[in-house]
């Protein structure tokens, strides 16, 4: 959710094209003894084992049930998930839907069995049939996580929460008469597009937008102008949540797109911080659990999924993210989330949410993906 360098992405698009050969796994019949060791690709703060603070741990618990020792390798963007699972050498990988759809379209991540998977049962009837995970009635791995892109604010800057994605998108005196002018970031990624689009289509409905992931090359060129309008309002494009995190609190930005995990651990510290979904509406992210088509611990990654499914993992991921779970009877069965904390964390705004989603041209009617990553590369750029 790293710095993207024109070159890697380029390798990544070779290496993807090439892997389009490849066969996935045919799906596990039967989940047999673990294999001893488990390793995931996953976004900072979804695997934690009570390092961080002693009261969040779903790892200890699960390494104690199977015997699969697991190890993490974090990402923090989607083009890095990718690029890690084109490499290999990883068993799962906590993917959001700008990355799913590339990674089943390479082959890189197999069909699961979900009759293997017994917690499969609880699952959020919302997400069942997600179309960032579910392709040709194929079932690519178990959902972990959702929220929405939020717009985290200064409340010493804005009394009252902003109504519109403009105070980051438009120059503009902010409620405290300064300028926006360096004291916005915008999200270091080609996925970002999407969240312009949005904006655009409820600000100019004359640009016929619907889907802020289908833009055609009228719509598109639009969202692209109102992204250069942006980038030198831009204190820093982020995608380091510690990084965000540090510039709020040092650095004077006061209004940010942003998820919940930065906005519960800025309050933590007793920021003057807050968050909001505006009135254009959001754009936001639903993970999965996905397996490598070349796993070498299928049996650990199978006991995994199903432990993922549990209300209470399912709710004390939530608590520590900021997230929203995608079992509804994690919203009672953690402690940690409290009573309350679906409801703080919104999980009734799923049809508010434009959820990520691969780009694809569909038949040379939209911008595909390729575009959008070399674009918003130039843009940031300032070109």
């Amino acid at each position: 959710m790293f710095v993207h360098k024109t070159a890697t992405l380029c390798a990544l698009s070779t290496a993807l094209l090439a892997s389009a050969s490849l066969q996935a796994a045919e799906p596990l019949k039967a989940v047999g003894a673990g294999e001893g060791q488990l390793d995931i690709v996953a976004w900072p703060g979804y695997i934690e084992r009570g390092e961080s603070d002693k009261a969040y741990d779903w790892v200890t618990g699960f390494e104690k049930e199977t015997g699969c020792k697991v190890s993490v390798k974090t990402a923090a963007t989607s083009d890095e998930m990718v690029s890690l699972m084109t490499k290999g050498g990883y068993d799962l990988v906590t993917a959001s839907g700008d990355a799913s759809l590339r990674l089943i379209a390479g082959k890189r991540v197999q069909p699961i069995n979900t009759a293997l998977i017994p917690n499969w049962k609880n699952l959020d009837p919302r997400l069942k049939d997600g179309a960032w995970y579910v392709v040709n009635k194929q079932v690519y791995g178990t959902p972990y996580q959702w929220g929405p892109n939020v717009l985290l604010y200064n409340t010493n800057v804005f009394k009252q929460a902003p109504t519109s994605w403009g105070v980051v998108f438009e120059p503009q005196d902010l409620p405290d008469g300064k300028p926006n002018k360096g004291r916005v970031q915008a999200y270091d990624g080609p996925i970002y597009i999407a969240d312009a689009a949005l904006y655009l289509k409820s600000t100019k409905p004359e640009l016929g937008i619907q889907n802020p992931y289908e833009l055609n090359e009228a719509q598109y060129k639009a969202v692209l102008d109102l992204l250069r309008q942006q980038q030198p309002l831009i204190h820093r494009y982020w995608h380091d949540a510690t990084v965000q995190m540090s510039d709020v609190k040092n650095e004077g930005v006061v209004a940010s797109s942003s998820w919940g995990y930065m906005v519960n651990g800025l309050q933590a510290d007793k920021q003057p911080v807050a968050s909001t979904i505006p009135k254009e509406g959001a754009t936001g992210w639903a993970d999965t659990t996905m397996l490598h088509s070349e796993a070498k611990h299928p049996n650990c990654a199978y006991k995994w999924m199903d432990w993922s499914l549990q209300p209470r993992v399912q709710g004390d991921v939530a608590a520590w993210f900021g997230s929203l779970p995608a079992v509804p009877a994690a919203c009672t069965g953690s402690e940690l989330l409290g009573a309350e904390g679906c409801k703080t964390n919104g999980f009734d705004q799923f049809d508010k949410i434009a959820f990520w989603k691969t780009p694809q041209a569909e038949g040379g009617r939209f911008v595909p993906y390729s575009r959008w990553t070399q674009d918003y590369i130039a843009i940031m750029g300032g070109r």
